[in-house]
């Protein structure tokens, strides 16, 4: 049982409604997550806002922000996200199965996602501190310091949705992947 109440959309008024309805219209459902965020129509308009500027702007490409994703979910050990990175990763931005599970360990054949992955991962485990080499190798990787900030962003994006899910105890609305897989 979920820890925090979950906001129905069909009782949702004022700007928790109006984020619903875009929720809805950019993932075709509104995902038990962004219900919870409802709570505080002030955290879903944020993360619906920061999530669509850096997908909409961005210069990640889609395959390489689920990347981050599934290895963020993983370290984290967050089974939620990790059900619903698998999912878009595999079924909108192209990733094999197996390469959804690979990006979970940090590992990508293509040296541009394998560099966004070791930057990611030590982002995760030293909590934001990274060493001049790190930036180094990603840069040799081809990625400018602004892809290098959007790594940052994604990460952090990724904690925030990782330890609400976690500490909310929300329902998984996907089909399940256990960290422990």
């Amino acid at each position: 049982m979920p820890a925090l109440h979950t906001v129905e959309p069909e009782i949702a008024t004022g700007e928790a409604a109006a984020l619903f309805t875009a929720t809805h219209r950019a993932m075709g459902v509104i995902p038990n997550l962004a219900r919870v965020m409802a709570n505080s129509p002030a955290v879903l308009k944020g993360y619906v806002g920061a999530l669509t500027a850096l997908n909409a702007e961005g210069t990640l490409p889609a395959d390489v922000r689920e990347r981050i994703a599934l290895l963020v979910a993983q370290e984290n050990r967050s089974d939620y996200c990790l059900s619903v990175h698998a999912f878009l990763g595999t079924r909108t931005a192209g990733l094999s199965a197996a390469e959804a599970t690979r990006a979970r360990h940090g590992e990508a054949d293509d040296p541009r996602p394998a560099a966004v992955l070791d930057l990611a991962a030590v982002l995760v485990r030293d909590r934001g501190t990274v060493a001049e080499e790190q930036l180094a190798a990603a840069r040799r990787a081809g990625l400018s310091d602004g892809q290098i900030v959007e790594v940052v962003a994604h990460v952090a994006l990724n904690v925030f949705t990782n330890y609400l899910a976690t500490a909310a105890r929300i329902d998984i609305d996907w089909p399940l992947v256990r960290h422990t897989d």
